[in-house]
């Protein structure tokens, strides 16, 4: 459950996370290698879900800790990490980003991808903080589907907003300028601020799933049974307007890099 959203609960749509939400592209990784290297550091991920971004860092070397506050996610993420042989580089627990329970100076890289807007933000900076050591860095990320550049994602959007019209975050640009004034705070410095689009592939299959997981929808926007009818309309849609797989949206990557000032 997000921090000050009670009807959030990213948790009931955990499968389709981990089948359907797709990751940051390979690029989001190529362009932090540039900060910092991640084969073997000791990285945490915040609000790791089905754990993305946590076995992405695994695969390149890095000792992960993925944490969550919902159970279905983090059980979700132990599989992941057993199925692709990686659960002893990435290990997972329950836990708020804002109090971890972890030890003080534990990681070289804190991320924080598709989540950060639901923290207590000065809380999880200082829990942050207090978790990295000298040196390191903090990445907050965002991956977002464009519907001012995809007419895929506005329909889909329409369906949204006809069984949910009290949804709010619909239109997104995939930016988050306010990041860049909260973070450099507590002892961070601002390395970098980046973003890029890129074009995701999807089935209509991989589509619906990804829909699915909108916090408009299935994560807390709609009943079960709402979510059934706004999966068969999308359905219907696909098949009739965009019929040919597979297909192109738009997302962007939105990102900023921090580092832990050294003592003086």
């Amino acid at each position: 459950m997000a921090h000050g959203s009670p009807n959030i609960d990213f948790g009931r749509r955990t499968d389709d996370y981990g089948r359907h939400r797709p990751g940051f592209p390979e690029s989001f990784y190529d362009r932090l290698e540039r900060y910092f290297t991640i084969d073997g550091a000791d990285a945490l991920d915040l609000g790791t879900g089905p754990g993305h971004v946590a076995l992405t860092l695994a695969r390149r070397g890095a000792r992960v800790t993925g944490i969550d506050v919902s159970t279905d996610q983090i059980e979700t993420a132990r599989r992941r990490a057993a199925e692709q042989g990686l659960d002893r580089t990435a290990t997972f627990a329950v836990a708020r980003a804002e109090q971890t329970h972890l030890p003080d100076a534990s990681f070289d890289l804190v991320t924080a991808g598709q989540c950060w807007v639901w923290f207590d933000h000065d809380a999880a900076l200082r829990e942050i903080v207090r978790l990295l050591r000298p040196g390191g860095h903090l990445v907050v990320a965002h991956y977002c589907y464009l519907p001012g550049h995809s007419p895929i994602a506005a329909r889909s959007e329409q369906l949204v907003l006809e069984l949910n019209p009290g949804w709010t975050m619909a239109g997104w640009d995939g930016m988050y300028p306010k990041h860049i004034e909260r973070l450099p705070r507590h002892g961070l410095k601002l390395v970098e601020q980046f973003c890029y689009d890129h074009d995701q592939l999807f089935t209509h299959e991989s589509w619906r799933g990804r829909m699915r997981t909108c916090n408009g929808v299935g994560s807390g926007g709609m009943t079960d049974e709402q979510v059934a009818a706004f999966d068969a309309a999308l359905a219907a849609m696909l098949a009739t307007e965009f019929p040919q797989e597979p297909l192109v949206v738009k997302h962007r990557v939105w990102a900023v890099v921090t580092r832990k000032q050294e003592p003086s």
